[in-house]
């Protein structure tokens, strides 16, 4: 039973010794996560970071330490030309702030393979429980929605994490209102999450508010990123961090949104959290990627799962 002066979520892993704290969707994801980091690491527990990457780690000189899994360093280069290693400037981040932190970069593959690399690090660290950070609400999309966003890498890290070895697998959502900028309804995002509720898979919110240290120090871990990899800036980390500052509205941190309209608002502050079961369980194309072995098998799975719809719930505007 839960308490009113209580998170759920918070409630749930208390007694969680060793988490794997992972971003979800690719990219800055993992930025998404450094808040939970530093509350969960107050709290007592031992934190490993990792993340779906979009980096081309075959390009660098990470250490290749399972397949299609990387362990990244501070220290290490990216040769591809692209300057685009977030999993590089978080380690070199952490460092400035007087840490040594590795960050376990997953390649793009599929559900099969990346479950594999997941359960390298559960057995590597004793993870009892695997917590996924999702920067933005595309995840809650079940699949018959008209605008789904960008799925392939979240559905791929939810399908691998739920057929992990993990005893307690979750999903932490923050960034309400910026998937609009990529066609998602967020009045389907709150119809979701009422249906997940009633299923007793909803864990409630929290908030990142810039009074507080964990705030400060995405704020610096962001900005840090977005020096060194000036053309490659995270839109979604930025529009995080522009309303943890007060911004409202159609304001710009990065120049990589200027030709569309932004709704910066303070609930993109605020996290979401889930059990990941009760997300799967109402996802409709789980069953046409769980076995995909590459992000090509995903792609082909979600292209025969889109030939099947008959109806699709059209996107409408919240109501208020």
């Amino acid at each position: 039973m839960y308490q009113l002066d209580q998170i759920p979520f918070f409630q749930e892993i208390k007694d969680s010794k060793n988490i794997l704290l992972a971003g979800a969707g690719g990219g800055f994801d993992i930025y998404s996560g450094i808040p939970l980091y530093y509350s969960l690491k107050a709290s007592g527990k031992n934190v490993i970071l990792a993340n779906f990457s979009f980096s081309w780690l075959n390009k660098t000189n990470s250490e290749n330490i399972f397949p299609f899994l990387w362990k990244v360093k501070a220290e290490d280069g990216e040769f591809s030309g692209r300057n685009y290693f977030p999993e590089k400037y978080l380690s070199s981040w952490f460092l400035s702030q007087g840490e040594s932190v590795d960050i376990y970069a997953f390649e793009k593959t599929g559900v099969q393979a990346l479950k594999n690399s997941y359960n390298f690090l559960i057995d590597k660290y004793a993870i009892d429980s695997v917590i996924l950070v999702d920067g933005g609400t595309d995840s809650l999309m079940f699949g018959d929605e008209d605008g789904l966003g960008t799925p392939h890498e979240d559905s791929c890290s939810m399908a691998a994490v739920y057929q992990s070895k993990s005893q307690k697998n979750f999903l932490v959502s923050i960034g309400f209102g910026i998937d609009h900028f990529h066609g998602v309804s967020h009045y389907r995002f709150l119809e979701n999450v009422a249906e997940i509720s009633r299923d007793g898979g909803y864990l409630g919110l929290f908030q990142a508010l810039m009074e507080m240290d964990e705030a400060k120090r995405f704020q610096s871990a962001v900005e840090f990123a977005n020096k060194r990899m000036p053309e490659a800036q995270s839109i979604v980390a930025n529009s995080i961090l522009s309303a943890m500052e007060g911004d409202y509205g159609n304001v710009h941190k990065t120049a990589r949104t200027k030709n569309s309209e932004l709704w910066i608002n303070p609930l993109m502050t605020i996290y979401w959290a889930f059990h990941l079961d009760a997300i799967i369980y109402k996802n409709k194309y789980y069953d046409y990627i769980k076995e995909s072995n590459t992000m090509g098998e995903l792609h082909t799975g979600l292209l025969e799962y889109s030939k099947t719809l008959k109806y699709l719930r059209t996107k409408k505007q919240i109501p208020i």
